[in-house]
């Protein structure tokens, strides 16, 4: 799951089906590889709308 979600937030048009199959095959259902696949997506789009707009990180953030 974990490599899945680091290479659709660092390559996205690199995802193919080889990547949900390989999620398939340790176990996850259809609905569980939309999920995370959800996941991913809603942070990526957060934070570009985040970067875009100059939203300053949180002092406790240390990033």
């Amino acid at each position: 799951m974990l490599r899945y979600a680091v290479k659709l937030t660092h390559r996205p048009g690199e995802m193919e089906r080889a990547d949900v199959d390989a999620l398939r095959a340790a176990g996850f259902s259809d609905r569980d590889v939309l999920d995370i696949a959800e996941v991913v997506a809603y942070y990526a789009y957060v934070n570009r709308i985040a970067d875009g707009l100059g939203v300053a990180v949180e002092p406790w953030f240390d990033a």
